[in-house]
């Protein structure tokens, strides 16, 4: 139907053209017409924010995705940080005794050389150490192994989380990514927290006479520092680190490379017996969805990867306390390593180089298993994957 319009010629003397009258198909095409407007108008402002977005490298809901990314990041951080801490100090205060005589064995401690390879020198020597000075004897340095162990542990099970991830863009080999993301953490971990380690063992390495109170952090830090073998005393407490860094490789690497072998292949041949059922854990609710191992397996797989590490690295180990305890007899003296391995070799050979080896094993089976177990553990309580 037409719209019928005036024509304003009429008496106006006007030579315009005649308005055409409007009609209904005028009216849609006009309507038509303005909804793509919008529609366009709309798209262009939709393709302009996504320019902006992709030029700050964002996802669409760009802002709020991002924050909420970057702060479950922090918290599997922080998080992973403080339970690798905790991890590692109850592991290390189970067999603190065992580690004091071990270090007594290891740096040819005088008192101590004749239990030295005999039949149950370990509990002998023990039993010596607690006649004399008693339980806190057994824990002698601990408070330092505690202040060491932790930034120790916590750096090392954070930093292999985040080297994993990172390696496996570079390296598809999982075995290989697992050897080579223990051994850097490991170095950057033993970096770190060496000087305290240094304070540790010559703690544990002094005999006090019976009576007598053994001597403060504060005391052994300060003789440290004043030996004379460096012309920096702050050089004396990085004794023997060269040789630590070449011992940690092998027992950083080969430790996680074990650990991660075993639990996958707990997961996978002997799931029905070592993985906790399904119904148990309630894995609907959770974002963590590794297969939880039951705890003859974790402590099982850890105890492994703690004899397999500690033979591959052992003779490095040896080398260093030898260095770490050299100033305690000769403060003036510079050790070298290489002066160490001939000492050792022309006195015992290569079974010289093993000295402590079982109380080691008898050491690193406990603290191994109870590490991995407790860092396990406590993920899967905080829901961590």
């Amino acid at each position: 139907m037409a719209i019928p319009i005036v024509d304003k010629r009429v008496g106006a003397g006007l030579d315009a053209p005649p308005v055409r009258a409007q009609t209904d198909d005028d009216t849609a095409a006009r309507a038509g017409y303005n909804t793509a407007a919008r529609q366009n108008s709309s798209a262009l402002a939709f393709a302009g924010d996504e320019a902006v977005n992709g030029d700050l490298g964002l996802p669409d809901n760009s802002i709020s995705d991002t924050t909420k990314t970057f702060t479950e990041k922090s918290q599997y951080l922080a998080k992973t940080l403080v339970i690798g801490g905790v991890a590692g100090c109850t592991a290390k205060t189970v067999v603190a005794p065992l580690d004091r005589v071990k270090i007594l064995f290891q740096t040819h401690n005088a008192k101590f050389t004749k239990y030295t390879g005999t039949h149950f020198g370990l509990f002998k020597a023990g039993a010596a150490i607690y006649r004399e000075h008693g339980v806190r004897g057994l824990f002698q340095g601990h408070s330092m192994q505690l202040a060491r162990i932790f930034p120790y542990a916590a750096i090392k099970f954070m930093t292999y989380e985040q080297l994993k991830v990172i390696l496996g863009r570079h390296v598809h080999d999982q075995h290989v990514r697992n050897f080579l993301a223990g051994s850097l953490c490991g170095v950057i971990s033993v970096s770190v927290s060496y000087p305290l380690d240094m304070i540790r063992v010559r703690m544990a390495y002094i005999t006090p006479t019976a009576g007598v109170r053994a001597e403060r952090v504060r005391v052994v830090a300060k003789m440290i520092y004043q030996e004379k073998a460096h012309q920096f005393g702050i050089l004396n407490f990085f004794r023997g680190f060269p040789v630590s860094l070449m011992g940690i490789v092998p027992y950083g690497g080969v430790s996680f490379l074990t650990h991660e072998y075993l639990t996958a292949l707990a997961r996978s041949r002997f799931a029905n017996i070592a993985v906790i059922p399904a119904s148990t854990r309630q894995e609907s609710r959770r974002r963590r969805k590794v297969h939880e191992l039951k705890a003859w397996a974790e402590l099982t797989a850890g105890g492994i990867s703690g004899v397999v590490a500690q033979t591959a690295s052992y003779p490095f180990e040896l080398v260093r306390r030898r260095m770490q305890i050299v100033g305690a007899h000769s403060p003036a003296t510079r050790s070298s390593a290489i002066q160490i391995v001939r000492d050792v070799w022309s006195t015992a050979g290569l079974r010289g180089f093993f000295v402590g080896l079982t109380i080691g094993y008898v050491k690193v089976v406990p603290m191994f298993a109870i590490s991995f177990y407790t860092y396990e553990k406590l993920k899967a309580v905080f829901d961590l994957e």
